[in-house]
């Protein structure tokens, strides 16, 4: 009599294998995007950890698929444009960043500065859309770079959103300092929010980017918070009062803005 075959049994370790490469590839496209030099896949197998006998499938496959580019003159890969008309592909389908691009056009024609839209993932922000001031001096941010979010404006602004210990669970107890102004402590951090809950803005000078002064208010339309708007500022160009009023236009754009998009239903 035929003995019956397992067949769950004999797939299951090639789906593991599956899951595992998937992982590695995800971890690998993630390295390249941490890091703005060409890698080596000896530099990758120092930062990953990956063997060596992976390390070449896996460049090679992602080399296949555009993800990856190669020097073929060094040996050396960096991210093809394939993650470009991903990370593309991301912003045409987000129904808040029409809506969010016009309220930066405004913002920037009424303050005469750089202005930003920003979503939170984890403890940083991502910069999805950015008007730049004809006269910034100050390459602030790029659409898709990410900046700690104890650092920015925009941060602290969402931040606010959750509570004390939503806080305390997220964050790590020592924060990364990015320049000699950011805050380093949760003490610091919690202090920061609450100033901001109270203010209904949030504020940084020179925390994030040496030269820069922002303010950053929370767009309305989910609870918490997940983006924010916020305007960059040369603080040779700001008073603490221009500052104040710029927050405050913010606040009021936002509110305004959050109002459209659950109208738009938005969610």
């Amino acid at each position: 009599m035929p003995q019956k075959v397992d067949n769950a049994a004999e797939s299951a370790p090639a789906e593991s294998s599956g899951v595992k490469s998937a992982r590695r590839a995800v971890d690998l496209i993630e390295t390249f995007a941490a890091n703005d030099v060409w890698l080596s896949l000896s530099d990758l197998h120092a930062r990953t950890g990956f063997p060596r006998s992976s390390l070449h499938g896996l460049l090679r496959t992602l080399l296949e698929a555009g993800w990856l580019e190669a020097d073929t003159n060094t040996a050396r890969y960096r991210l093809g444009v394939r993650a470009l008309i991903c990370g593309t592909a991301y912003l045409d389908r987000d129904a808040v960043v029409p809506f969010a691009t016009e309220a930066l056009e405004r913002i920037r024609e009424k303050t005469g500065f750089t202005a930003h839209f920003a979503r939170r993932n984890g403890t940083e922000v991502v910069y999805l859309e950015t008007r730049e001031s004809q006269r910034s001096t100050h390459l602030v941010s790029r659409v898709g770079r990410t900046l700690p979010a104890h650092a920015t404006a925009l941060g602290k602004a969402l931040l606010a959103e959750l509570t004390h210990d939503e806080i305390e669970a997220l964050m790590p107890a020592s924060l990364t300092a990015l320049t000699p102004n950011t805050i380093t402590t949760l003490e610091g951090l919690h202090a920061e929010c609450a100033a901001t809950r109270e203010r209904g803005y949030a504020a940084e000078i020179e925390e994030g980017t040496l030269g820069v002064r922002c303010v950053a208010a929370v767009i309305p339309y989910r609870i918490p918070g997940t983006d924010a708007i916020s305007c960059s500022m040369p603080i040779a160009q700001v008073s603490d009062d221009d500052a104040r009023r710029v927050g405050e236009l913010l606040a009021e754009t936002t509110a305004e803005l959050g109002q459209q998009l659950r109208r738009a239903g938005i969610r």
